[in-house]
């Protein structure tokens, strides 16, 4: 069996294209610098467009070459450990751990290593959200008072799609004057108590802290602000938030590693955090983010993660025409369009739509980048603070592009 569950070894297959589609090699060097670009173009587009193309007989046969820019890109940032997913025809078709997830007792990063999620926990929770809107359990632009009566007057006037675009004006963590619950006040703000399990809870972290803006006339990113959109969920939905993601998202799609960031306590398969300066190797402490819930409280393996993000781009969670929703940019109220949808980032449209999100935290570097109406991606999960996980996924398209335009006629 290959690293990622395929039998190794397949005989390659030659790309049948129409006749004129590609000249000669001898009049290759004859073409004008912009037949080559259409040329090149048209290879990418059947690459990213033909079901399964780098797979043969359930065998991924790309595997040497991203292997190899992967760990070069590793190198290059000094990465401890990492793991990918790359989906194919909105499959599974590769993932791979690689170097450690403990340094000092050689534990390799596998399939199986469980790595935080930290921001890309904001289009999980968006979901949830949008599963309700479809069952009329909770109004995209009703204030948020309806579900949570008992918030102060500055957050009470928020919609949800406020909160799921980062147009409420909330603060993220340190942009703005972040004041806790009275009973919070004096904290240094990492106490941590388990009472944060509870979203309603975790809200007093904030909860007194003024706007930046007001609602909908500007957007600003805010984790915070999905923070309160956990809680929200939680009260529209009529029971516990870990009830209502369970018995929707995670049993469906059978996250078998999902769980919440809780304090380290020996969990299997947990990866440890590290950070490089000058050149040197240090663990970074674990801190526990569950607080954070739909925010960044969540983590998983690889696969996992990589199924979601085929749920995701295939609306098997929620209705099409609201995924539709979820990937359109959403607009502040004098008219511009912002950069998110409905708890994801979207750039360009038709077949070219992009659907991504990223998460950084001090254990933590993820990214998630899919095409949906070309049913492919990448996942990575770094547990290096410092990474950049999207020079992993842009090197991980460039070797498979390159891949597919050097195969023997």
């Amino acid at each position: 069996m290959g690293k990622n569950g395929m039998t190794n070894g397949c005989n390659k297959s030659k790309l049948n294209l129409k006749p004129g589609t590609l000249r000669s090699t001898a009049c290759h060097r004859c073409l004008s610098f912009h037949d080559r670009i259409r040329q090149m173009h048209g290879i990418f587009l059947m690459m990213v467009t033909i079901p399964q193309l780098g797979v043969c007989n359930n065998v991924f046969r790309f595997d040497k070459q991203i292997d190899a820019v992967v760990t070069a890109e590793m190198e290059k940032q000094q990465i401890v450990g990492a793991a990918i997913g790359i989906i194919q025809d909105s499959k599974i078709v590769y993932t791979r751990g690689y170097g450690w997830a403990n340094l000092k007792t050689k534990t390799p990063v596998t399939n199986e290593t469980v790595f935080n999620w930290a921001s890309n926990s904001k289009p999980l929770i968006s979901i949830a959200a949008l599963q309700l809107v479809e069952s009329g359990q909770l109004m995209l632009d009703e204030p948020i008072a309806s579900y949570c009566p008992q918030l102060p007057p500055q957050l009470r006037r928020i919609t949800s799609r406020q909160l799921l675009c980062h147009q409420s004006g909330i603060p993220h963590y340190s942009n703005g004057t972040v004041i806790p619950s009275k009973e919070r006040s004096g904290s240094d703000g990492r106490y941590n108590t388990l009472d944060d399990i509870n979203p309603r809870n975790s809200i007093g972290r904030f909860i007194r802290s003024p706007l930046l803006f007001e609602s909908g006339h500007r957007t600003s990113y805010s984790s915070y602000a999905y923070v309160l959109l956990t809680a929200v969920v939680q009260a529209a939905g009529k029971d516990a938030i870990e009830k209502q993601l369970e018995n929707r998202i995670i049993d469906p799609l059978k996250l078998e590693s999902f769980q919440l960031d809780l304090p380290a306590n020996g969990q299997a398969n947990w990866t440890l955090a590290y950070e490089t300066r000058n050149g040197k190797i240090t663990e970074v402490p674990d801190y526990a983010h569950f607080w954070k819930h739909g925010a960044g409280g969540y983590k998983s393996n690889v696969k996992d993660f990589a199924k979601f993000a085929i749920a995701l781009s295939g609306s098997k969670l929620i209705h099409p025409e609201l995924t539709d929703k979820m990937w359109t940019r959403q607009k502040t109220g004098d008219g511009n369009e912002s950069v998110y949808g409905l708890g994801v980032l979207v750039s360009d449209h038709g077949e070219r739509l992009k659907v991504s999100h990223s998460g950084s935290q001090d254990e933590t570097r993820t990214r998630m980048v899919i095409y949906p109406h070309r049913k492919h991606g990448v996942v990575v999960m770094c547990n290096t603070q410092g990474s950049n996980p999207a020079r992993i996924t842009t090197a991980i398209y460039t070797a498979l592009r390159e891949s597919i335009l050097k195969r023997p006629d």
